[in-house]
């Protein structure tokens, strides 16, 4: 099951009240009680019928041995196979359906979640840093970049189409030294176990993290077999213990970096200028596997663990807590972390930091031993640490000057050689 079936039994209202508050359709939960106890009475028929036909097989014998007529009694316990056989054909049908449904039932919100039908409800939790005050009218990322011959977006869209980056020169550096400044920090100084994945899963992978079968048409798929680009490295990492005990201390702290990939189907028309909504992108991603009493703890020290590298960089965000309504298909509860963005003049999210609970763990099979050695599913929580796309144009933006020119944050100086800021050729 993906959520819980005893729970949705036994408390299908607190459940539905859930769903609602995702706004999501109570539907799917009706289909799941039906199909549930429909299964359940055709489970409980069909074995009342194979307790009946073996009690007669027996009979049968007995009476074989005995010298008696066994004919009639044998052909009704032919027929009885037959009804049993259909019976199963059935429960299997019901079985794909059932699951189905379970498959498209939503993550229910936790208790601590702000209630609310859409972002704006959702709640300011901290700001840090101040935007920068500039003497000029500050220009976007777009136009610095290009200036700066960092960024080609036009040679980019004519090999790929719209929604691809080119980095060029100081800027492809600038990405390489953000990912390896990001992973040595979550390494070194927060605990994280780097792992370096593969870019296409199976389908099954996208099953376990929730990204299937609800966001199909925003996976890219590789139609001859069946792969699938990965959306973030959560899906991967995750599943490194897809129906696996983990039989190492909890909790289990990993990070990696990918190159993520969607489609952003339903996101036309929205941000679609230079890089901040893009189909290809590279991300830095923090995956923890922990026991179920500690997840709480542990998503306030994921949040930290990402602000941290923006604090290092300097640069002014925000975190906000996400309502009820904004959560994702498969969070129980989440921090947004977001990018002051000058030349945008707006907020930019470059991190969703989320606690599943044992939502993921349910649908991949991850498990863990508690003190008593009872085997139980982990709580897997994940977050960006950070995307790059949108820390690229927060760092253009941020660190601009009157020349033209942006200065880059000291931290990353000496993951580029020295280099202290972008200038025009």
């Amino acid at each position: 099951p993906m959520l819980d079936i005893k729970r949705i039994r036994e408390t299908p209202d607190a459940v539905r009240r859930g769903i609602l508050a995702k706004g999501a359709d109570p539907a799917v939960l009706d289909r799941v009680l039906a199909l549930d106890g429909e299964r359940r009475a055709l489970l409980t028929e069909t074995e009342q019928l194979k307790q009946q036909r073996n009690a007669e097989s027996k009979a049968i014998g007995r009476l074989k041995r005995e010298g008696g007529e066994t004919a009639a009694r044998q052909e009704a316990v032919r027929a009885l196979g037959r009804h049993i056989a259909e019976r199963d054909a059935r429960v299997q049908a019901l079985d794909e359906a059932f699951r189905a449904a379970l498959l498209a039932l939503p993550n229910v919100p936790a208790a601590a979640a702000p209630v609310g039908a859409d972002a704006g409800a959702n709640r300011l939790v901290r700001t840090c840093g101040r935007p920068p005050s500039f003497g000029f009218p500050p220009r976007d990322h777009v136009a610095l970049g290009t200036a700066l011959g960092v960024l080609d977006l036009r040679r980019a869209a004519r090999m790929s189409g719209a929604g691809f980056p080119l980095y060029t020169g100081a800027g492809a550096r600038l990405q390489r030294a953000l990912i390896n400044f990001m992973l040595d920090l979550h390494t070194r100084e927060h605990g994280y176990t780097e792992v370096w994945p593969p870019a296409l899963v199976q389908e099954a992978a996208m099953i376990g993290t929730g990204q299937l079968p609800k966001m199909a048409d925003d996976m890219y798929r590789v139609a001859e077999d069946g792969l699938y680009l990965v959306p973030t490295a959560e899906v991967p990492v995750t599943n490194i213990y897809r129906e696996e005990i983990i039989e190492q201390p909890l909790p289990l702290r990993l990070t990696a970096y990918t190159p993520c990939f969607r489609r952003e189907a339903g996101a036309a028309g929205k941000d679609t200028r230079g890089i901040i909504r893009v189909h290809q992108f590279d991300k830095v991603e923090l995956v923890k596997f922990v026991e179920p009493a500690a997840s709480g703890d542990e998503l306030e020290s994921l949040v930290a663990d990402a602000e941290d590298v923006l604090q290092r960089l300097g640069l002014c965000y925000r975190v906000m807590e996400l309502c009820t309504g904004d959560l994702s298909f498969a969070a129980a509860r989440c921090y947004d972390i977001e990018l002051w963005a000058p030349g945008h003049d707006g907020w930019l999210e470059v991190s969703s930091c989320s606690n599943f609970e044992d939502f993921q763990a349910r649908r991949a099979g991850i498990r863990y031993r508690d003190a008593d050695r009872t085997v139980r599913y982990v709580h897997t929580l994940n977050g960006s640490g950070v995307a790059l796309a949108r820390l690229m144009v927060a760092l253009l933006e941020n660190g601009q000057q009157a020349d033209g020119s942006v200065v880059l944050p000291e931290a990353l100086v000496p993951y580029l050689g020295g280099l202290t800021r972008l200038e025009t050729q």
